[in-house]
C-alpha cells in the first residue's frame, strides 16, 4: 500500500511539472498589471509550491527523506543565497525581495525537477512537455506572422504578438527548445541502431509528430528573427553604457561602498542603478528619455545589482556546467546568450528549467547522480546521518520521525511563502481593476479598489505612487465640484483634508519603500507642488523632494525642468534660470529647456535674451510645424512687445484652493544623501537633433 502511494504521488509530481513545462510559455492574462511575465510568475509558485507538498508526502510514505545528489546543487545553492543576500542589503528592499522571489521559485523549480524525474520515463515526459509548449508557442508565431489570429483578444492580433511578451524572449526560447529537440533526437538516432525498414508502425509516428514539431520551431524562429528584425526592432541598453552602469554601482557609490562592491546594489533593482549612474552622453541616443530596467546583458545586470558575490557565485555555476561531459548544447547556447543580451523573469526561468533536465537527463547514466538519505542518530553517533541510496543497509540509528519532521517545515513555509504570494497575487488582479476603472473616469470605483490593494499588499512602490494620484485627482475633484464663490461644507472639506493626508502618505511611503528612486521623489514632489498655497511648507517640501530627485537622477533634464518650473511658479527667477541652464547642460538639444528659459529670461526683463532662445527652440523643432509655428508666434509677440504665453514648466497640472492659513501637512521623509555628484558639463554638439 505504502509503495503505491508513493508510486501515485511521484507520478501525480512528475505530471504537474510536466503540465507547467507545457503550459509556462502560453501563459498570460489581463487580469494582472503585467499581461505577460505575471502570470507565468504566479503559475511558477502555486506549482512548486504544491509541488513541495507532494514531495513531503512522499517521504513521509516512504519513511524516509531522499534527495536526488547532482554536481550543480552547491553552485545553484550558493548562487541564489548570493542574490538573498543582495536583496536583504538592498536600499530598496521590498522592491528586491519581491524580485528574488521569482528566482527562489525558479532556484526550487530546479531541485523539484531533478528529484522527481529520476526515470528514463519521466525525464522523456517532461522533455516532451517542455518541447510541447515551444512547438505550439512556434505555432502562434507562424499563424501571427500570416495574420492568422486564433485567439479572441483584441492586443493579440498583431503580426508580432506572442505569450512570451517580446519578440527576444520568443526567439531565445524557441532556439534553446529546438537546440533540445535536436539534442534528443541525436541521442535517439545513436542509440536506435535497428534500420527503419524494421521500425514499429508507433515509433514511425512518433518520428512524423518529431519531424512536424521540428519543422514548425525552425519556421517559427526564422520568423520570429524576422519580425524581430523588421518589425519591432526591441531597444536593448548598449553594452558601453551596460557597462558603465555595472561597475559605477560597485565602485561609486559612496554610501555603501563595500557593499555595493560585494553584493550590489538589490537584485531586481537595475532601474534604479540606470537612473542614479548613467551619464549625460546618454542623452545623445534617440531613446534618452526611458528607463532600462535590464541591462545589456544578464551577467553584467547581475554585477550592478548583485556585487561580486553574485557574479562570482554565477560565473561558478558556469564553470561547473561548461566542465560537465558531454556538453548539454541547448543548456551552453543559454548560458552565451546571457552574456550578450538581457534576461527577462522568463528566461531567468528557463535557464533553471534546462539545467535541470541537463541534470535529470545525465542522472539516468552517470555515477556522479545519485540518492542521499537523511536520518536522525542518535547523540552519541551525532545528530544527522547522510547515506548513499546504494547503502541504505547502514541504518541502525536513523529516525522515521525525520520525515515528519520534513513535511512539518515543508507545510510552514509552504503556508508563509503562499499566503504572502497570494495577497501579493489578489492585490495585483485589484490593481490592474483599479487601472481600468480610472481609465473609464470612474475615480470612486479606482480608489476603492487601490485601497483594497493596498491593504492586501502595501510594499509596493508603484501602487503606493499610484495611490497618492489617485487620491490628489478626487481631491481636486471635489474641490472643483464646489460652486464658484462658495465654501464647501463641512464633510466635503474634511473629505478633501482626508484625501490630501492620504495622497501624501501614500506618497511619502513610496519614498519609504524605494527611497533611491528618483520616481518616487518626482511624485511625492509634484503632490506638494500642488498643494503650494493650501498646504503649510507645500513650497518648500516640493522643492525639497524634487532636489532629492535630481541627485538619484542626476543626468536627466526633465529632472531639472521639473524643478525649475517649481522655482518659476515660486517666482524666484534666479533659480528657475539656474534649473533651465542646467536641463541645456546635460542635454543640449533639448526644446523644452531652451523654451522655458526664454520665458525666465522675459519674466526678468531680459527681452533680447529672451528671443535667442527661441530662435535656438525653432531651430530644435523644425521637423514639427505645430510648434515651431507656436514658437513663431511667441518670437513675433515678444518684438511687438506682447507677452507670450506661460512655459510648459511654470505650473502644475492641478491644484487646490489657497487657504489661510494653510493646512499643516507632514514634511516628507529625510532623504538619503546622493550616491554621485551632479554630471559634468557636456560639450554641445554642432547639429544637435531635435527634441520635441
Amino acid at each position: 500500500m505504502r509503495n503505491k502511494l508513493s508510486s501515485y504521488l511521484e507520478g501525480l509530481s512528475v505530471g504537474l511539472l510536466g503540465l507547467f513545462l507545457l503550459a509556462f510559455p502560453l501563459l498570460f492574462a489581463t487580469l494582472t498589471t503585467d499581461i505577460f511575465s505575471l502570470p507565468k510568475q504566479f503559475a511558477l509558485g502555486a506549482v512548486v509550491l504544491v509541488s513541495l507538498i507532494l514531495f513531503g508526502l512522499k517521504s513521509v510514505a516512504d519513511k524516509t527523506v531522499r534527495f536526488r545528489r547532482t554536481p550543480f546543487d552547491l553552485p545553484v545553492l550558493l548562487f541564489i543565497v548570493a542574490v538573498f543576500i543582495s536583496s536583504v542589503l538592498a536600499d530598496n528592499k521590498a522592491e528586491s525581495i519581491v524580485a528574488f522571489a521569482s528566482l527562489f521559485f525558479s532556484g526550487a523549480l530546479y531541485y523539484l525537477i531533478t528529484n522527481t524525474a529520476k526515470t528514463k520515463k519521466a525525464v522523456y515526459f517532461l522533455v516532451g512537455a517542455f518541447i510541447g509548449g515551444g512547438v505550439l508557442t512556434s505555432f502562434l508565431s507562424v499563424f501571427s506572422f500570416f495574420k492568422i489570429y486564433v485567439l479572441p483578444f483584441s492586443f493579440t492580433k498583431s503580426q508580432i504578438f506572442t505569450p512570451m511578451g517580446t519578440l527576444t524572449d520568443q526567439a531565445i526560447y524557441t532556439a534553446v527548445c529546438l537546440a533540445l529537440s535536436l539534442y534528443f533526437v541525436l541521442n535517439w538516432r545513436k542509440a536506435n541502431k535497428t534500420k527503419l525498414s524494421n521500425t514499429k508502425s508507433s515509433t514511425l509516428g512518433l518520428l512524423a509528430v518529431g519531424a512536424l514539431g521540428l519543422a514548425v520551431q525552425v519556421s517559427g524562429l526564422i520568423l520570429t528573427l524576422y519580425s524581430l528584425i523588421k518589425l519591432q526592432n526591441p531597444i536593448i541598453l548598449p553594452f558601453a553604457t551596460g557597462f558603465q552602469v555595472s561597475f559605477a554601482v560597485i565602485s561609486q557609490d559612496v554610501n555603501r561602498t563595500i557593499l555595493s562592491f560585494l553584493f550590489g546594489s538589490g537584485f531586481g533593482t537595475f532601474g534604479t542603478d540606470f537612473a542614479k549612474f548613467k551619464q549625460a552622453i546618454f542623452n545623445q541616443t534617440n531613446y534618452w528619455n526611458l528607463t532600462f530596467f535590464r541591462s545589456s546583458s544578464f551577467v553584467l545586470e547581475l554585477l550592478a545589482t548583485t556585487g561580486i558575490i553574485g557574479l562570482l557565485t554565477y560565473l561558478n555555476l558556469v564553470y561547473r556546467i561548461v566542465k560537465q561531459k558531454p556538453l548539454f548544447f541547448p543548456l551552453i547556447f543559454l548560458l552565451i546568450v546571457s552574456f550578450i543580451l538581457p534576461f527577462s523573469i522568463v528566461l531567468q526561468v528557463l535557464v533553471f528549467v534546462i539545467l535541470a533536465l541537463n541534470a535529470a537527463w545525465q542522472g539516468l547514466t552517470s555515477k556522479e547522480y545519485f540518492d542521499v538519505e537523511l536520518g536522525l542518530v542518535t547523540l552519541k553517533s551525532g545528530l544527522v546521518a547522510v547515506t548513499a541510496d546504494e547503502k541504505r543497509e547502514v541504518k541502525h540509528g536513523l529516525s522515521r520521525l525525520l520525515p515528519f519532521f520534513i513535511f512539518f517545515l515543508i507545510l510552514i513555509f509552504v503556508g508563509g511563502f503562499g499566503f504572502y504570494s497570494t495577497k501579493y497575487a489578489m492585490a495585483n488582479v485589484l490593481f490592474q481593476k483599479s487601472l481600468i476603472a480610472a481609465s473609464q473616469n470612474n475615480g470612486s470605483q479606482a480608489y476603492q479598489q487601490q485601497s483594497q490593494a493596498l491593504q492586501l499588499f502595501r510594499y509596493n512602490d508603484a501602487y503606493q505612487r499610484v495611490f497618492s494620484q489617485t487620491n490628489l485627482a478626487l481631491a481636486n475633484t471635489l474641490s472643483a465640484s464646489t460652486p464658484k464663490n462658495a465654501s464647501p461644507s463641512a464633510q466635503t472639506q474634511q473629505t478633501i483634508y482626508t484625501l490630501i493626508q492620504q495622497s501624501i502618505s501614500s506618497a511619502r511611503e513610496a519614498t519609504t519603500l524605494s527611497p533611491q528612486s528618483a520616481v518616487n521623489w518626482q511624485n511625492l514632489s509634484s503632490v506638494y507642488r500642488s498643494l503650494i498655497g493650501f498646504g503649510k511648507n507645500a513650497d518648500s517640501f516640493a522643492v525639497l523632494a524634487a532636489q532629492q530627485a535630481i541627485l538619484l537622477d542626476p543626468a536627466n533634464p526633465q529632472q531639472y525642468i521639473g524643478l525649475g518650473g517649481l522655482y518659476y511658479q515660486l517666482k524666484i527667477w534666479d533659480k528657475a534660470e539656474e534649473q533651465f541652464k542646467a536641463a541645456i547642460n546635460v542635454k543640449p538639444d533639448y526644446a523644452n529647456a531652451y523654451y522655458n528659459l526664454a520665458h525666465v529670461l522675459q519674466e526678468k526683463g531680459d527681452i533680447q535674451g529672451a528671443l535667442d532662445q527661441l530662435e535656438k527652440v525653432k531651430i530644435l523643432v523644425k521637423d514639427d510645424p505645430t510648434s515651431l509655428k507656436k514658437v513663431q508666434a511667441e518670437i513675433d509677440a515678444l518684438k511687438a512687445g506682447l507677452k507670450s504665453n506661460a512655459p510648459t514648466a511654470g505650473t502644475p497640472t492641478t491644484t487646490l484652493p489657497a487657504q489661510n492659513p494653510p493646512v499643516a501637512i507632514p514634511a516628507p521623509v529625510t532623504p538619503t544623501p546622493a550616491a554621485t555628484p551632479a554630471p559634468s558639463p557636456v560639450t554641445p554638439t554642432p547639429n544637435p537633433t531635435p527634441a520635441k
